[in-house]
């Protein structure tokens, strides 16, 4: 058993604060990726452009210059809206600038996953007189969705162990906990490894999630 020092509790409070920043960026993210994904579907040849220059810029460019960006760049925006010095939440800032990279690489996995729907299948809904709307809601989103989940729980699982880079600015979910831990007590080894640990735990939980949704959408679609 290892010796914490006191400071199990601590990063138990980590813990929590991680699982809520993923959470909360994988919901917004996911807004992101659709609203990107029907830009690059939309029948405007400037918002196609929007939707492909988003995927390509921000996937090109590292999390963590993102995440200084949207910190550093929300101070001096918010200041220069306010005349003052604003100080940007952290935890805040690092929920949208992971949300910013999620984003761009699920409009990526939803624009792939409809293209890889049959065009027949799209055919066939017309020709049954469905609409538009209708088409895509019940003919081509639960076929996009079997094919998307295994690329987006993968994006997902990748967006918690990202959650970490959010220390630098601040933010206190596990990494900044364990950060501190080890400078109160000069054991990095054992602080660093406890949530390793911790952070295997969370992406294996995860990871069966996901094993456990393709499994319950395969036998859907059998039925």
């Amino acid at each position: 058993m290892w010796n914490l020092q006191g400071f199990g509790s601590q990063l138990l409070i980590g813990t929590a604060a991680t699982v809520q920043l993923a959470a909360c960026a994988l919901a917004v993210g996911t807004a992101f990726g659709l609203v990107g994904a029907a830009l690059q579907f939309s029948g405007w040849k400037l918002l196609r452009a929007v939707g492909y220059a988003y995927a390509a810029i921000v996937r090109g460019v590292p999390d963590l210059l993102i995440v200084f960006m949207v910190y550093f760049g929300g101070t001096v925006t918010l200041g220069a809206i306010a005349g003052r010095y604003v100080d940007v939440n952290a935890f805040a800032a690092g929920t949208f600038a992971l949300a910013l990279s999620f984003g761009a690489f699920a409009s990526e996995v939803f624009r792939g996953a409809i293209e890889a729907v049959p065009r027949g299948q799209v055919e066939a809904a017309k020709a049954l007189g469905f609409s538009g709307p209708k088409a895509l809601f019940a003919v081509i989103a639960p076929q996009a969705l079997r094919i998307a989940l295994p690329p987006y729980g993968n994006q997902a699982i990748i967006l918690l162990k990202q959650t970490s880079l959010v220390s630098i600015i601040g933010c206190d979910e596990l990494m900044r906990k364990a950060a501190e831990a080890s400078g109160a007590t000069r054991e990095p080894f054992t602080m660093y490894l406890a949530a390793a640990a911790i952070y295997l735990l969370l992406t294996s939980v995860s990871t069966l999630l996901l094993e456990l949704s393709e499994h319950r959408l395969a036998r859907h679609a059998r039925t």
